[in-house]
């Protein structure tokens, strides 16, 4: 309870008075207004909407206990609909038996209607015989007793209806075992439908893709560079998937610049050499075009056809793709989400690569899948991504895959040095940017908008390649940008990498799969609109090579003490996994799992950082449950993802 003299708008307050006068205000819309006061201040409970009864009730004389935001300025506060009881004496009427609770509403369902409907199912715990019929203990004795947790009716009566001395600031923050016992069942739930679905996808059968590994070792013999251990590994990893009969479904995350295109063309040529065809797919055209650019390079002395297939495929050139996957003339294919439109028919799919692939949607990958669904059999999955995962978030979200991890970084690479400046000292950033052309290294310049607009985002990197020019005279500066048509874009890609360009500017269309080792300056124009993620992987378009590599990201002031945070993390590491760490601390999982992925989880208690030490303990249970009480799984989930877990099945 707080004293109406100290409020200040904004505040959430909980106050007692006396209502000095109540009246109706008659102007554009009727309010009902109760002035009320405590001794130390006053102020005005407004109410537009209102009943006969209300008015009556809230008359002069009349004492309140009422909860509600405070607004207002000067010495006129008010609360605007306030949740309100009228005092009898020294207690509220009807007592105050229990804290209350405040339930996340939504426009139209208010406190008191929540109230009243929780409370009505609450009913049935108080009971201890109800209770049991009405929401049975499903969590093993033993686990309870593990974890020390109270029974499920103690805990939901104790969350919802505290007592006066309950600890409030541990009820809040999530560690009181009452919460943590609901917070483990449902992270419990949610590994349970991802195992579920694991043993969902095992049932399926799957093309047994058994290759000599003449092609996959020609391949090798030809590569410039000798494979790290790491890749190796997970090579081994991916072709002993792929001679089972059952689907691959193996998730291979690796730093920038780890080498897992190279596992990705192991995988297509174990396909190729089986007789099956095989799949690569990206989420922009200019990721698709590099690896299409990359395994042409590749694989032109092994006489693969490669076809090409994108949204901007047209005429002959997409009729004779779609020709070619269907006769099964054309082994491999690489594109966009084009590849699974409904026109695209496979002869024999086997194997489906997906990078990058929290950008894609579940349907989307679905559809693809369906795609090689041939005489009951679903094609193998592989999925990569370069943005590493925090092991508390792969284990939360990817249960009903395998893991491969690259790493380690091929030798030779040199860690990016990374400067944070404003841009008022843009003048310097050109100064350098000169310097390193005059060495005859290349430079990138990346712009950045805060709306998620390609036209405008576009608009910016065409002024800035403008005012580049103008300021860097004998520099060829070059320009990429989403709009580009892919012809144009390929012939400033090649350009650059030619050396014939000194300067790219470029939307963050460059962020994955562009690959020059002569570039070694990347300069970030208000880095401190993106994401760490994001801006850790423009920087891994620089350092390819064996020269001195270094990344400036240039920010507008007033930078906000987040922003700060962020940047300086980037300064500190170089690590994607210490990044991914520090990123999931600063933004959630749902912003790094990408909103379509994260939206799988959709957890209503349990919080995957303050809970982090449960996922583990959860891990381990749902395993447990499935081989020793199988006949509480289905209702474990069902209690809290209902049908929900079905739309996950890829």
């Amino acid at each position: 309870m707080l004293p109406i003299g100290s409020l200040r708008p904004g505040d959430e307050a909980c106050i007692e008075g006396e209502i000095q006068l109540s009246e109706v205000r008659r102007g554009r819309r009727r309010m009902l207004l109760a002035y009320l006061s405590d001794g130390t201040g006053a102020l005005v409970l407004r109410f537009f909407h209102f009943t006969a009864n209300q008015q009556a009730a809230l008359e002069r004389g009349v004492r309140l206990r009422c909860f509600g935001e405070i607004r207002g300025a000067g010495p006129t506060l008010e609360m605007i609909h306030p949740e309100y009881r009228l005092v009898n004496g020294e207690v509220p009427a009807g007592g105050d038996t229990a804290l209350t609770p405040i339930y996340p509403a939504t426009a139209g369902l208010h406190q008191g209607t929540l109230r009243s409907i929780i409370a009505r199912a609450l009913e049935f715990l108080v009971d201890a015989d109800s209770a049991a019929a009405f929401l049975p203990e499903l969590l093993p004795e033993s686990l309870i007793a593990r974890h020390q947790f109270p029974p499920l009716r103690d805990a939901l009566l104790l969350l919802h209806r505290p007592p006066p001395e309950a600890p409030v600031a541990a009820l809040i923050d999530g560690s009181h075992p009452a919460r943590r016992r609901l917070a483990f069942e449902e992270l419990l739930a949610h590994q349970l439908g991802l195992l579920s679905l694991r043993a969902e996808a095992n049932r399926h059968r799957a093309p047994s893709l058994n290759a000599s590994g003449h092609l996959l070792r020609r391949f090798v013999d030809s590569l410039p560079f000798a494979l790290t251990e790491a890749q190796r590994r997970v090579i081994d990893e991916v072709v002993a998937d792929l001679r089972a009969s059952q689907p691959m479904q193996r998730l291979v995350q690796g730093d920038v610049g780890s080498g897992k295109t190279v596992v990705a063309v192991a995988a297509l040529l174990t396909a190729v050499e089986s007789g099956h065809q095989a799949v690569l797919m990206a989420p922009t055209e200019l990721l698709a075009e590099q690896h299409y650019r990359t395994l042409r390079g590749w694989l032109d002395s092994l006489d693969i056809d490669l076809q090409w297939l994108a949204g901007k495929t047209r005429g002959t050139d997409r009729a004779r793709a779609l020709q070619a996957l269907e006769s099964g003339a054309a082994p491999i294919a690489v594109g966009t989400h084009a590849l699974f439109q409904e026109q695209v028919d496979f002869a024999s799919l086997g194997l489906v690569i997906i990078d990058e692939q929290h950008r894609f949607g579940v349907h989307q990958r679905l559809a693809l899948r369906e795609k090689g669904r041939s005489q009951g059999r679903y094609p193998h999955q592989l999925i990569m991504t370069a943005t590493p995962i925090p092991r508390t978030l792969m284990m939360a979200a990817y249960a009903d895959l395998d893991v491969s991890v690259i790493d380690e970084l091929p030798p030779g690479r040199v860690p990016v040095a990374t400067a944070v400046i404003s841009d008022v000292r843009r003048d310097e950033v050109l100064d350098r940017v000169r310097s390193a052309c005059a060495e005859g290294r290349q430079v990138y310049w990346v712009c950045t908008l805060i709306e998620e607009s390609e036209a405008l985002q576009c608009q910016t990197a065409v002024e800035t390649a403008e005012r580049l020019r103008t300021a860097l005279p004998g520099l060829s500066i070059g320009l990429v940008h989403g709009r580009l048509r892919p012809a144009e874009k390929e012939a400033v890609m090649t350009a650059f990498k030619a050396g014939a360009v000194q300067v790219m500017v470029a939307t963050t269309v460059i962020e994955v799969g562009v690959d020059v080792p002569n570039a070694s300056l990347m300069i970030i124009e208000n880095a401190e609109r993106l994401g760490l993620a994001q801006l850790h992987q423009l920087r891994g378009r620089v350092g390819r090579g064996s020269r001195k590599s270094a990344c400036v990201l240039m920010y507008h002031s007033p930078l906000s003490e987040r922003g700060r945070q962020r940047l300086a993390i980037l300064r500190q590491t170089t690590d994607g996994f210490e990044i991914a760490r520090r990123d999931l601390e600063l933004r959630g999982p749902g912003e790094i799992l990408g909103v379509r992925q994260a939206g799988t989880l959709d957890l209503r208690v349990a919080d995957l950082q303050r809970d982090a030490d449960l996922i583990a303990a959860a891990s381990a249970a749902a395993r447990m449950l499935r081989e020793r009480f199988p006949e509480r799984v289905a209702p474990l989930v069902r209690r809290w993802l209902g049908e929900g877990s079905r739309y996950s099945s890829v």
